[in-house]
């Protein structure tokens, strides 16, 4: 974690106003409601508008599910954002990525034994952090692999969460039990 406490708290059930609780009443229904949502209910008209957005990236994607979270984790890593890397390792492993398919998006796209895709994957989230543009010969290898709407989808998706990663490490939201810090313990 960048911040070892917030700087903005993470509200409390009873700090919650109104907007807040219903903006939170269906995600609490499926368990429990983690740091990023309670901290973004101090702007609630804003988390309402960016959990449409948010809810497409994760949910709705047309990335297979493996790539999604590799890349999250990539971007997530490049960003130093411990929060998003310890929550995206959480679903990486629902979905199925190996610890060692996890640490690709560590060690990059120039990790030995890799496959193909994922090396272009990691590849692309580089670029995309660094020069906000896929190259050529990143976006040629993808096309073998992605329709145009996965591409799409691609390019959102980092971008999305190298936004909540400047999000996470600058309100300082701190990790929820539970949840594995960069050792991935």
């Amino acid at each position: 974690m960048r911040l070892a406490k917030p700087r903005i708290e993470a509200l409390t059930d009873a700090q919650l106003d109104t907007d807040a609780q219903a903006l939170l009443a269906p995600i609490a229904s499926k368990g429990r409601v983690l740091n990023i949502f309670r901290t973004l209910c101090h702007h609630s008209g804003l988390a309402k508008r960016w959990m449409v957005f948010a809810n497409h990236i994760l949910g709705k994607s047309t990335l297979d599910p493996k790539e999604r979270e590799l890349v999250i984790l990539r971007i997530g890593f490049l960003c130093n954002a411990g929060y998003e890397w310890g929550q995206h390792v959480v679903i990486a492993r629902q979905v199925g990525l190996s610890e060692a398919e996890i640490l690709l998006a560590k060690s990059g796209p120039q990790s030995a034994d890799i496959l193909p895709l994922y090396r272009l994957l990691l590849q692309a989230t580089d670029e995309l952090h660094s020069d906000a543009h896929i190259a050529d010969v990143t976006w040629l290898g993808l096309l073998d692999h992605y329709s145009t709407q996965q591409m799409m989808d691609l390019v959102f998706t980092v971008g999305q969460y190298n936004l909540v990663s400047m999000a996470l490490n600058s309100f300082g939201v701190q990790l929820d039990d539970g949840v594995p810090g960069w050792d991935l313990k």
